[in-house]
């Protein structure tokens, strides 16, 4: 028995603890991943990956890596490769090689062989309109199709034809033989096999006939031995088809397990309509910043350690319930507060003239990197009489007592740097503020401040002759509506956020990120967490907003 404390066991957990004691399978632990290659990973898929990868582990076990590549029309290369690059960057490895479902074409057409042989597998002419008629209604038993009767010979040879491709796309089909009376729609006559004349991604043309989802799925866990096959919940109603399929083969018992899908507030999950999004050209790509995909977050600056502990605290559940979007972004805040490095940048600038200090001079402030390190380092940043503060910080006259940022009569401390007073401000015909004019007390310096001058407000601040220039991408969510394909009555676009990017063409930033490495990720004091875009250059650096420093998306939704 494992020693996992019983008190802390998930359902799957219990099963395989059951399955362990009972000594099934030599109390061996092997699950798989099985992505089909026809898009990128998106954050439903996270969660598969976690509890594959993390249940395997728990109990020793190994987790192989499958891509169910059964239809050549929509998969590619591309495909393969990224969700490779999204499991390695998640933090997990599958044992030996990458295994395709192409790999057994031969054995699953020895499978389907079989089944004619005895007498369970038919092929059928019928159109797909036909077929879907003859399947009746959940409440309306199913009819024969006039195809079914035919001998195991006449089925034999339609099938060897079909593989060896003398019959055209959609002419003829391969059928179980169940119980068109069935309960479990899945289970009237399903479909094994459909001719398909399409190059695919790896056996090339050698085969004009591709097996189906529900056929190759079952069969390749067998085929790999795994023991616990682990899929959400939209698969429960072909488990039955699963283990009949099993059992008329007589191969490796394989048991399909089902949990609840990873569905979060704001987000969709489906290849088909993320693809559209970017074929109507409201994201760049699957790797968009504001994609529910593996790669977009990666991209936004999303840790993988966050969202690793978002799967973890989301749970693993029986019934589909939907994940706050809250919670994703508190973990993605919780990690990034331990790991990144404090900087200043000014989003939104206006300059700051210090009228008393003295022209040219300049001084090298130390700042803490990050206060969270167990022995904090240190940089320093240059100061100088001229420096950007963020326009939202001034206020041409102070709102209330309360207000503790930059206004004429008031004094503000600037971030590792002095206390300063506003004296007053210019402004542009339009009515505009361009410029502030403040004086500083020279003896307030932070660290070594003996001014005795009191100031409530701390701002961030970068000095105007030495800040870099950037460009800065603000993500919102990508849609107004938490579940914005769950609308029976209106198309998901309709709640399209298209605020949900917003670029600041000219943000100036510390000098200390000139060299900022892509993917490399910061506070921005005062503003939230950024990401160096994989874009970015030493020419053109572009940052991307990961998430604010707090949740503001209720406050704002109120107001």
């Amino acid at each position: 028995m494992s020693e996992v404390k019983k008190e802390y066991l998930n359902f799957i957990e219990e099963i395989i603890e059951e399955d362990i004691a009972s000594g099934k399978h030599n109390a061996r632990v092997h699950t798989r991943f099985p992505p089909e290659p026809n898009g990128y990973l998106h954050i439903g898929h996270t969660k598969a990956i976690c509890i594959n990868f993390e249940t395997a582990q728990k109990y020793g076990g190994k987790t192989n890596l499958r891509f169910d590549d059964t239809n050549p029309t929509t998969e590619d290369t591309e495909f393969v490769e990224s969700i490779k690059k999204d499991i390695k960057w998640l933090g997990f490895d599958w044992e030996g090689e990458a295994l395709f479902a192409s790999d057994y074409f031969q054995n699953l057409y020895d499978f389907a062989v079989m089944l004619i042989k005895k007498g369970l597998a038919y092929v059928d002419d019928s159109t797909p309109e036909q077929i879907a008629e003859q399947k009746g209604t959940p409440t309306k038993a199913g009819t024969h199709s006039p195809f079914r009767s035919r001998s195991i010979e006449e089925n034999l040879d339609l099938f060897t034809r079909m593989k060896n491709g003398e019959f055209k796309d959609g002419s003829r089909v391969l059928r179980a033989k169940i119980d068109m009376a069935h309960p479990n729609m899945h289970m009237r006559d399903p479909l094994l096999y459909r001719i398909k004349h399409e190059t695919h991604h790896r056996t090339g043309d050698e085969w004009c006939i591709y097996p189906m989802y529900d056929f190759a799925h079952g069969q390749s866990d067998s085929i790999e031995e795994i023991t616990h096959s682990l899929c959400s919940l939209e698969f429960r109603h072909h488990r039955e088809l699963y283990n009949w399929l099993i059992e008329q083969l007589g191969i490796f018992p394989s048991r399909q397990i089902e949990f609840a899908r990873m569905n979060v507030a704001y987000m969709i999950t489906s290849k088909r309509r993320l693809k559209k999004l970017i074929a109507e050209g409201l994201v760049s790509s699957w790797n968009d910043p504001r994609m529910p995909t593996i790669s977009g977050m990666r991209r936004r600056g999303y840790p993988a350690a966050a969202l690793r502990n978002f799967c973890d605290k989301a749970g693993v559940a029986k019934r589909e319930n939907v994940i706050q979007y809250e919670l994703l972004e508190a973990c993605v805040r919780e990690e990034l507060n331990k790991t990144t490095d404090r900087v200043m940048g000014v989003l939104n600038p206006v300059k700051v003239v210090i009228k008393n200090y003295p022209e040219g001079q300049v001084e090298q402030m130390e700042v803490v990197n990050n206060p969270e390190e167990e022995i904090p380092t240190k940089r320093t940043m240059p100061f100088s009489k001229e420096i950007y503060i963020e326009r939202d910080d001034f206020k041409e006259e102070a709102p209330n007592r309360k207000y503790f940022r930059m206004a004429p009569g008031r004094n503000v401390r600037l971030k590792g740097a002095y206390i300063v007073h506003c004296e007053g401000f210019e402004k542009d015909a339009n009515g505009e503020v361009t410029e502030i004019h403040c004086t500083y007390y020279p003896d307030s310096r932070s660290g070594s401040d003996t001014s005795g001058i009191k100031a409530k407000g701390t701002l961030h601040w970068v000095s105007v002759e030495h800040a870099i220039e950037a460009e800065v991408r603000i993500y919102d969510r990508l849609f107004t509506d938490e579940t914005p394909d769950k609308h029976e009555d209106k198309d998901f676009l309709e709640f399209y956020n298209h605020d949900s990017l917003d670029t600041i063409e000219k943000a100036y930033l510390e000098p200390s990120l000139q060299n900022a490495s892509p993917g490399t990720q910061y506070q921005f004091m005062r503003l939230g967490y950024f990401c160096v875009d994989e874009t970015s250059t030493k020419e053109q650096l572009i940052f991307n907003r990961t998430t604010t420093l707090r949740d503001s998306w209720a406050k704002k939704n109120k107001s």
